[in-house]
């Protein structure tokens, strides 16, 4: 199973935030699971990757060439796809990824985090997407997505397309239990 996951790239974040990165990439190493990545080295991606590694975990980047030659991506990473855009990016990291789990970051993770919902209310992409709300990093933005339903701007049907936890153990447990919803998720898409 390959799993895409969206994180921070900052080194300067908590260590609380840092360690569920690493305890997500030792997880998904003890599940046989592959980590589908953004390829950085720095930040939660790095932890997370660090994880992996220092265990033989597979772990597949996917990185715009102008962060190549800036020197963002992980050194480590052996398995690294090289993509010209940022939209070829994200497309192929949906094409290869079986779930999305979203960490705590900033404003490039909730864009993928964002894609991730859109792709799966539109019928475009189908599998577990799991947010990781360490220290109730989340709680803002789900109370942001609470009010978007309330306003009637998003079915709350549609809050089943995703799960919310608070640990990687938990996320991991989201994943491997995860049950293909019937649900044709693009008629809740339309609000009439």
């Amino acid at each position: 199973m390959n799993v895409a996951v969206f994180a921070a790239s900052s080194n300067k974040t908590k260590k609380s935030f840092r360690d569920a990165a690493s305890r997500l990439g030792n997880l998904f190493v003890e599940n046989n699971i592959t980590a589908v990545y953004g390829g950085g080295g720095i930040g939660l991606m790095g932890d997370l990757a660090d994880a992996m590694l220092q265990r033989d975990g597979k772990i597949i980047g996917v990185i715009p060439r102008f962060m190549v030659n800036e020197g963002w991506g992980h050194q480590d990473v052996t398995d690294m796809i090289v993509t010209e855009t940022m939209s070829e990016r994200k497309d192929k990291i949906f094409e290869i990824s079986d779930a999305v789990v979203a960490l705590p970051g900033g404003i490039g993770t909730l864009e993928e985090l964002s894609q991730a919902i859109t792709q799966k209310q539109l019928s475009l992409w189908n599998g577990p997407i799991v947010w990781i709300n360490t220290d109730g990093f989340y709680d803002k933005l789900i109370a942001h997505f609470e009010n978007m339903m309330s306003e009637n701007l998003m079915s709350r049907q549609q809050s089943a397309m995703w799960n919310i936890v608070d640990t990687p153990e938990e996320a991991i447990n989201a994943i491997l239990n995860y049950k293909e919803s019937d649900k044709e998720w693009r008629k809740i898409a339309k609000i009439g």
